[in-house]
């Protein structure tokens, strides 16, 4: 474990930092931003590789500690609504993208499993009527075990998922209390070894520290508990704790939390329990068995990441649809309406549900390639950057180079003329290091809206 920990250097830079899912951030998205620019991107894009992500926004029920783009409903039919509009968009996008190949599909959201077997047919063939779904494509899904049978996982092997991620959390029933999200451990444990019966490639279970009356011991019995399960793949988050921004953590009270001290050992302790298990440490917050794609994909150095987090298909645009959705595709982002209202009055009024997003910039686009190599492969090619780009990088990067003076100075970071490489222990701080590269997020009024690294 020691190898990616120093709490003395995690505590100096445990300031507010992006999380880089792309770069520029959302907070550089503009509605001056038009359909017109899309259909550009697709006509120009180089790829011809597809991944779509579709946000499904409903839950049945609203976890405390969560920060996400939902909507809290008991009723079903409201799905069936939403199903109606997203079929308008997919028809829609579908135009554009019909010399593309769909390789990865992937439900967010909300909750995605909280829709029926029904509507989730009617779904999967709205996707296989409309785009080049290939036999072999990622099909991954975000499960909710309160809501659903085992039989649940039957119905989505049957309609072509081969990928799913449970929300965990914290296995304790006090801390599932507090955030309104309890919950069987083993019925979990039941869905992971379903998933297996069923040969579904991958399984993913989420953990948060830092939620209320987490200590090292409860922390502890979680980590044994889903280690028992073997998934291929564990997310270890850090719960930001942002009342003002998210009205539903105003239940959770200030003095059930761990203290700063306390959060970063659960941290430290799950770091070195999943490691010493046999788990390859992924990017900064993800864990996978030494055979997964994810863990090949680290060593061999063409991990990417993008809006899922981190991903091995670098090489498609991304489509996303539904109601928030973010897309990437060529060298543009964009980002569908936020509100369920404006999201189904812009497709009636419109026909797409465009709200904002972004032109990169020549220089936007040097930077993002360096930013992804610093939080996916710890290290910088610079002789690569300055022949593909034409720059002579000391130069073009000297205020960049000028941020990364501290972090030399502590050992996280060397720089020759060949790489610039990020040490085994800055692995939790590189999205401090990322940010040196970052030509918008040094003005304190957007480092504020981030939340803080640990």
């Amino acid at each position: 474990m020691q190898e990616f920990i120093d709490p003395a250097l995690i505590k100096k830079y445990n300031t507010n930092a992006p999380r880089y899912t792309s770069y520029p951030t959302a907070l550089s998205f503009s509605e001056d931003f038009y359909r017109d620019d899309i259909i550009h991107a697709v006509q120009t894009s180089g790829k011809r590789d597809l991944s779509l992500y579709i946000h499904i926004p409903f839950c049945h029920s609203l976890c405390y500690y969560c920060g996400c783009n939902k909507i809290v409903t008991r009723h079903q039919d409201k799905a069936d609504i939403y199903l109606d509009y997203l079929e308008k968009e997919i028809e829609q996008q579908a135009r554009l993208f019909r010399h593309y190949k769909v390789r990865q599909v992937h439900l967010g959201g909300g909750t995605p499993s909280f829709l029926s077997p029904l509507q989730m047919n009617r779904l999967m063939s709205m996707l296989r009527k409309h785009f080049c779904v290939m036999l072999d494509a990622e099909f991954g899904i975000e499960i909710d075990p309160r809501r659903i049978s085992l039989d649940y996982l039957d119905h989505l092997r049957h309609v072509g998922f081969n990928r799913i991620s449970i929300g965990v959390q914290d296995t304790d029933t006090k801390v599932q209390q507090a955030i309104n999200r309890v919950q069987s451990t083993e019925f979990v444990a039941s869905l992971v070894e379903r998933a297996k019966q069923l040969g579904f490639s991958s399984v993913n279970l989420d953990l948060i520290y830092g939620l209320p009356w987490q200590n090292r011991q409860t922390f502890a019995t979680t980590l044994d508990q889903v280690l028992t399960m073997m998934p291929e793949r564990l997310s270890l988050f850090s719960y930001a704790h942002l009342p003002s921004r998210f009205a539903a953590q105003r239940k959770i009270r200030d003095e059930w939390l761990p203290d700063a001290e306390t959060k970063s050992q659960l941290m430290f302790q799950a770091i070195d329990t999943l490691t010493r298990a046999g788990y390859e440490f992924i990017g900064m917050d993800h864990f996978a068995q030494p055979t997964d794609e994810l863990a090949k994909a680290q060593k061999a150095g063409n991990l990417h990441r993008n809006f899922q987090g981190y991903t091995t298909l670098g090489e498609c645009d991304l489509l996303g649809l539904g109601v928030s959705s973010i897309s990437a595709i060529g060298n543009t982002f964009s980002q569908n309406h936020k509100e369920l209202k404006d999201y189904y009055v812009s497709l009636d009024e419109k026909d797409h549900a465009l709200a904002k997003g972004v032109l990169l910039t020549n220089d936007d686009i040097i930077r993002a390639g360096i930013i992804k190599d610093i939080m996916c492969n710890s290290r910088v090619n610079i002789a690569e950057v300055e022949r593909d780009f034409g720059i002579r990088f000391n130069e073009y990067f000297a205020d960049a180079l000028g941020r990364l003076v501290p972090f030399i100075r502590d050992g996280l970071v060397s720089v020759n003329d060949k790489y610039i490489r990020i040490s085994d222990k800055a692995r939790l701080l590189v999205r401090n290091i990322a940010m040196a590269f970052d030509a918008y997020a040094h003005h304190e009024d957007q480092r504020q809206r981030f939340s803080k690294v640990m």
